[in-house]
């Protein structure tokens, strides 16, 4: 059991036969009256998201989120199959349980998959990859006060902000959470 004061970023609880993760919170003490905890919780199986308010000693079931390792294998119109490295079966994956920073993830790459008892609910992909640029255009140095960035594609066909020295051809290291380059790979 997990109580609404002990929520915490991430943490997953059952609430009316939902499966609610917390995407962010906040203890809100007011100057009158009882203090209450204000939170976005997001619905894993549907995705959606809504704010809730709730009692400090309100409890909630845990709920126990399986995260295993599978190796991405190739993807097939609006499924994507994932490989488990144990047992070699292969695990379909509809393309809207995908995050947005899916995009950086190409063939066999290793990622996370997310369950609830058996049902897949998403994706989490590395938390950097190295990806070479396929297009770019050519930097040119001078005029420039402060760091600035130039569009970039780099190979699994996502485009991303790279400094003006970046060129096609380099290798360079991207952090999926923020979807931003982060240095030369």
């Amino acid at each position: 059991m997990i109580t609404a004061g002990d929520f915490r970023n991430g943490v997953t609880f059952e609430e009316d036969g939902n499966v609610m993760q917390i995407v962010e919170f906040q203890h809100v003490k007011p100057g009158k009256g009882a203090a209450f905890v204000r939170a976005k919780v997001k619905n894993v199986i549907s995705g959606s998201v809504i704010e809730k308010t709730y009692n400090p000693t309100a409890k909630f079931p845990t709920a126990f989120v399986e995260r295993k390792d599978m190796e991405y294998s190739y993807n097939d119109g609006d499924l994507y199959y994932f490989m488990d490295p144990e047992s070699y079966e292969l695990v379909p994956v509809n393309a809207h349980e995908l995050s947005d920073n899916f995009k950086f993830v190409k063939e066999n790459m290793v990622c996370k998959i997310l369950s609830y008892k058996g049902k897949v609910f998403g994706v989490e992909p590395p938390f950097f990859v190295d990806l070479e640029v396929t297009e770019t255009e050519p930097g040119l140095a001078g005029n420039t006060a402060t760091n600035a960035t130039k569009p970039a594609t780099v190979e699994t066909g996502a485009e991303i902000k790279v400094p003006l020295f970046i060129n096609i051809g380099d290798k360079i290291r991207i952090d999926t959470r923020t979807c931003e380059y982060m240095e030369r790979a």
